[in-house]
């Protein structure tokens, strides 16, 4: 029996409520699965990032690259922030071109874009002019409205209730 041909996706996770980067991992794990080849740039967590997640994807040997400085809106050097951006995005673009992969993931590609230090219309394209066969996962709040009406998936994460609003701090296993 041939194999199914598929049909390469843009899925976007995006919205003011926790899970995207956790349901862009678990579609990752899941094509890993598979057998697929995968990775995940991410464009916030530090380059030093040790959380759970980058632990995980070490023992799985999953390519897991955290490029960014941390939490931008706490950065005391935006320009620094801004030029790991776009050291991210060309890595990205490198990725995405080489045609090794069945999945990348695009973590938190929302924020640079929102603060205008990546072009929407330049993400869109290379994403378009992508390799066949080529899923793109996009995860990060606010997305720009043509990454929205780009995508082929879009899901938007609500927050209903958070537990640190009511004091509880961030919890190694379950937030990071």
């Amino acid at each position: 029996m041939p194999a199914k041909k598929r049909q390469p996706l843009v899925i976007l996770y995006t919205g003011n409520g926790k899970g995207k980067t956790t349901a862009a991992l678990g579609l990752l794990l899941r094509a890993w699965g598979r057998g697929m080849k995968v990775c995940m740039l991410s464009f916030i967590k530090e380059t030093t990032a040790n959380f759970g997640e980058e632990r995980a994807a070490r023992r799985l040997d999953i390519e897991l690259i955290p490029l960014g400085g941390g939490f931008t809106w706490l950065s005391k050097d935006l320009e620094q922030d801004k030029a790991l951006a776009r050291q991210c995005w060309d890595l990205c673009k490198e990725k995405i071109a080489s045609g090794a992969y069945d999945v990348v993931v695009l973590d938190e590609i929302t924020y640079p874009i929102t603060y205008g230090w990546l072009d929407v219309d330049e993400v869109i394209v290379t994403l378009r002019d992508r390799p066949p066969n080529l899923h793109i996962v996009i995860t990060g709040r606010d997305a720009h409205k043509k990454l929205i009406d780009f995508a082929d998936l879009v899901t938007e994460m609500r927050e209903v209730k958070h537990p640190f609003t009511s004091g509880i701090k961030a919890q190694p296993g379950v937030d990071f």
